[in-house]
């Protein structure tokens, strides 16, 4: 099968430019950046957990800027309430009436940064926001604009002083993704880069505009999935519900969540049709945060990552046709 013209050209190039930008100032992570803008195009919401220092908040800001919408950073702190994050009703003086004031979650991409560091009641009020893309303020709901995408940082080594999301909040994230330590070659690059102050995060241009972000996401959409791989997806997210060391496996959110993504990773690569490969290659960004591990499991040091790659590898594979 030869690759659309559709997909191949403008959605190509929009991607490629996204990635290339980005890469402007992420030196040396081409994969956590293409799965970054893979998760901007599934219209979903992306979670980077990893230690500090490693760019976390550098890729979020940098995929903000570049796609020329409006974005907002919310810096989650103990005290931040909800209203913070949604908005609040105040009262207007002049007019005699309630004014509704945006909260940060009222931006195409909004940044926040350090969640598990804000309260349960806090996280909760993003729920909404990331499901159903509006917000709900004294009984009167607010749509958001289209692309909307929370793209949330957290630190997994430092836990004292943070609340850990629970899986509710986990499972409205498509993707977790973790950026890990960049090659020797490519540290040394950010070395002379940005040692002398040059390609800065706010030094970024734009390369796409929102519109551009919501055609595209709908493009990658119309990608098609032949019936046997929707199969397979359905059969690893049964296997994850049976494996002996997991106590929850994935949901059908989850399994509707690897359909979204390997539609805008097969788009990135310039296909109008999903492979087994595109499916491989997000699982483990879209499913391993959505796995719980069973206490025995935990007790024997088994990681999600071990038990998803037996799944994958207990799950044939479908064949060419079908």
């Amino acid at each position: 099968m030869e690759p659309a013209p559709e997909v191949r050209q403008p959605f190509g190039q929009l991607f490629d430019a996204l990635l290339a930008n980005v890469e402007r100032v992420i030196q040396g992570k081409r994969q956590a950046v293409h799965l970054a803008l893979v998760c901007l195009f599934a219209e979903g919401h992306l979670l980077i957990e990893d230690v500090p220092g490693v760019g976390k908040t550098s890729m979020a800001k940098a995929i903000a800027a570049s796609i020329g919408g409006t974005w907002r950073r919310v810096q989650f702190t103990p005290d931040l309430l909800p209203s913070d994050v949604t908005g609040v009703s105040v009262w207007n003086r002049q007019t005699n009436e309630f004014e509704f004031r945006p909260g940060g979650v009222f931006a195409h991409v909004l940044l926040a940064d350090e969640i598990n560091r804000a309260s349960p009641k806090t996280q909760s009020a993003l729920l909404e926001a990331m499901e159903e893309h509006q917000v709900t303020v004294d009984s009167r709901t607010y749509r958001l604009e289209r692309p909307f995408m929370v793209i949330a940082t957290q630190n997994p080594i430092e836990l004292e002083g943070t609340y850990p999301l629970p899986e509710a909040q986990l499972d409205r994230f498509l993707m977790r993704v973790q950026m890990g330590y960049p090659a020797r070659d490519s540290e040394v690059a950010i070395l002379e880069t940005h040692g002398t102050g040059h390609e800065n995060v706010e030094e970024l241009d734009a390369v796409a505009s929102a519109d551009d972000v919501v055609a595209g996401a709908e493009l990658a959409a119309t990608v098609h999935v032949a019936g046997n791989l929707k199969g397979y997806i359905v059969d690893v997210a049964e296997a994850t519900r049976r494996h002996r060391d997991l106590a929850l496996g994935v949901s059908p959110r989850g399994a509707l969540a690897l359909q979204r993504a390997a539609r805008a990773l097969a788009a990135s690569l310039g296909r109008e049709y999903v492979v087994p490969d595109d499916v491989k290659r997000v699982a483990s960004a879209v499913l391993e945060h959505r796995l719980l591990l069973s206490p025995d499991a935990q007790l024997r040091g088994v990681g999600a990552h071990d038990v998803l790659r037996s799944v994958l590898a207990s799950v044939p594979v479908p064949g060419a046709t079908g």
